[in-house]
């Protein structure tokens, strides 16, 4: 097959735990062949999508890890499979990508995740399809409504909806102390939307990544857990990855969303799930292959390329 990778430059990757990687090496390993480009290099003239994309060799050396050849101008619809990993900020230009990778898809591309289903699953935002599994959440710009959740929760966590890695995200207690400031800070004084959620004890325990393949989860999570008194265990924030069997919990959240998201045209989804708490439904890039493997053995990124090759083989 021919697959084409749309990401952030190769030359940033860290290769010893990005997992868009660790899908170029097992896509190489089986003789696929490997394309990459990024979402500045698409464009749509009279109406076709094209993009200059670069073919990919591997050299086996993780520092020095590739070889690109001279972009060239491509159709879109030639390749086999079209894996999106562009990472946030989800931001107009990310929405406009989607927009140019689903008219590609109309002229024959196959796209994963689908583009129309990742701009409809706002990684935060999501969770509200499915409250029977998250702790208390209000998602809002308003400030009176935010201050009264406060007030019934106590502790409470606010966060904006287009980050990631843990930016923006903040803690206010049941003294409610500063909760003024994080309100004019990330609503821009009512402007911008943002969530709050009941603070959940178990963060301690670790933020845990779950991922779901084709609508099955790998039998693994990344607990992330926070360090230095943060609240925050991602591993951007400073978290500490420790991979772990799911719970029965996390299988019951697992195992009820997989098939409705597959459904939906998404491929791969990372879940963030704290203590019994779903807190995230992660679309854009979701990550940790390589932190499961490494330390379970399970071939997180195997798994993901025969789902790529299946979901292929079932659309011709």
């Amino acid at each position: 097959m021919k697959i084409a990778f749309l990401a952030d430059p190769l030359s940033t990757f860290k290769t010893y735990k990005d997992s868009t990687y660790a899908m170029m090496v097992e896509a190489g390993k089986r003789g696929h062949e490997v394309y990459a480009f990024q979402q500045k290099d698409m464009a749509v003239e009279q109406g076709v999508v094209t993009a200059r994309v670069a073919r990919i060799h591997f050299t086996g050396d993780s520092q020095d890890w590739y070889r690109a050849d001279e972009p060239a101008e491509t159709n879109l619809g030639e390749f086999d499979a079209i894996l999106q990993r562009k990472d946030p900020p989800f931001d107009m230009e990310y929405v406009y990508g989607t927009y140019l990778l689903e008219l590609a898809e109309k002229q024959g591309a196959k796209v994963f995740n689908k583009p129309s289903a990742i701009r409809d699953h706002n990684e935060k935002v999501a969770i509200t399809q499915f409250s029977e599994f998250t702790s208390p959440t209000l998602v809002t710009s308003d400030e009176a409504r935010i201050r009264a959740f406060q007030k019934q929760h106590g502790d409470v966590i606010l966060k904006p909806l287009d980050g990631m890695g843990g930016a923006g995200i903040f803690r206010v207690t049941a003294d409610g102390m500063n909760l003024g400031s994080i309100i004019e800070t990330l609503t821009g004084n009512g402007k911008y939307t943002i969530m709050v959620q009941r603070y959940i004890p178990d963060i301690v325990k670790g933020d845990k990544r779950i991922l779901v393949i084709a609508g099955k989860p790998v039998p693994f999570s990344l607990a992330r857990i926070p360090q230095n008194g943060e609240v925050r265990g991602n591993l951007a924030a400073g978290g500490i990855g420790v991979a772990q069997p799911l719970t029965e919990r996390d299988f019951e959240i697992a195992n009820a969303l997989g098939p409705i998201l597959a459904a939906r045209g998404l491929l791969l989804v990372g879940l963030d799930v704290i203590g019994d708490h779903l807190t995230e439904v992660n679309v854009t890039s979701p990550t940790c292959f390589q932190e499961i493997t490494q330390q379970t053995g399970f071939p997180v990124a195997a798994t993901f390329i025969d789902a790529i090759e299946a979901a292929v083989a079932a659309s011709e």
